[in-house]
């Protein structure tokens, strides 16, 4: 909780004060400086500070969507404490719509980072020495990969009481206990001591209006619950996205496509299916067959393959095969 004028990337941020900051450590290999915008805004009174990121993967647009959101409608100013919003996080995977950094690696990979390594962990470096350790709180909004839909879902660690309450406090639909990866941005900044809440929501390469709501909504209810800003009167607005109780997700199956095909889902993703109904197809292109999938257990869909093209052993839709309803 900070109370003085603290330095940010050689700035100082004092109390009721709010800036751009841009953390600059390489050029492309025209020469072209590529900057990450870094949006900080700090309330007179002190309190918690909450880091706010998207983008980690440059093709998950629906999370920039979201943090671009709450800055734009200025719900990233404070009453107490300090918020930081990054909304693109990964701005090299951003202009070339790639997941990846332009070293080929994964930025979610990486951390802490290194500071004489590749260009991605030069990077992870630097935001984990210059940035992260200023929060108390982070909010990483994340999307499905490739063609992968995920519900709105939160994922925190089996065991955190205080990351599940501010999960429940979030409203996703689905709250999944997930293991931390290593070398993952989540990893590393709970190994700092931060508490982290990672979103997942849509797809990569699109942006789609339910889920930006409820990660805009979910943001502020979190930031209310710390008591860094009263968003009542915003919710209020919000109130066509759905606020019913959360499913914890405490274990989960992939059913992955025994043929290879044209894949057809008539699964809906938050649906309760039993053992055995049927959730999609699989057929091959030229009529000779075509295959039923079936739930392999009672659970809740909530991630679906959208690609209409499958191999044998792809993962096609994601269950639910143990799962707790939270009020």
């Amino acid at each position: 909780m900070l109370t003085n004028n603290i330095e940010v990337l050689g700035k100082v941020i004092s109390q009721g004060k709010g800036l751009q900051l841009n953390l600059d450590i390489a050029k492309l290999h025209t020469r072209t400086k590529i900057e990450v915008p870094i949006i900080i805004e700090r309330a007179k009174e002190p309190g918690p500070t909450i880091l706010i990121t998207g983008g980690i993967h440059g093709d998950e647009i629906n999370g920039v969507e979201i943090v671009r959101q709450i800055v734009a409608k200025g719900y990233h100013k404070p009453q107490k404490g300090m918020v930081i919003c990054i909304p693109v996080v990964n701005i090299f995977g951003f202009l070339s719509q790639t997941r990846e950094f332009p070293d080929g690696r994964d930025l979610n990979r990486v951390f802490p980072g290194t500071k004489r390594g590749s260009l991605a962990s030069i990077f992870a470096y630097h935001l984990m020495k210059e940035i992260v350790p200023l929060a108390d709180y982070c909010l990483d909004f994340h999307t499905g990969g490739a063609n992968r839909f995920n519900a709105a879902q939160i994922r925190i660690n089996e065991g955190d009481e205080e990351s599940l309450e501010l999960a429940k406090k979030f409203g996703a639909p689905f709250i999944v206990q997930s293991k931390r990866r290593e070398k993952s941005y989540r990893d590393s900044a709970i190994k700092l001591g931060k508490k982290v809440l990672l979103f997942e929501g849509g797809k990569s390469l699109n942006i789609d209006k339910s889920i930006t709501n409820i990660g805009v909504n979910g943001a502020l209810k979190v930031m209310t619950h710390l008591g860094i800003r009263d968003s009542t009167e915003e919710l209020k607005e919000g109130s066509n996205v759905p606020n019913s109780s959360s499913i914890m997700v405490k274990k989960s199956k992939w059913i992955r496509a025994s043929y290879s095909g044209l894949f057809r889902s008539s699964a809906e993703l938050g649906k309760l299916y039993d053992k055995g109904d049927k959730v999609g197809s699989i057929s091959d292109p030229f009529g000779y067959f075509e295959k039923d999938v079936k739930a392999p257990k009672k659970g809740y869909v909530f991630c679906i393959n959208h690609s209409p093209i499958v191999n044998k052993g792809d993962a096609i839709i994601h269950m639910s095969i143990e799962e707790e309803l939270l009020n």
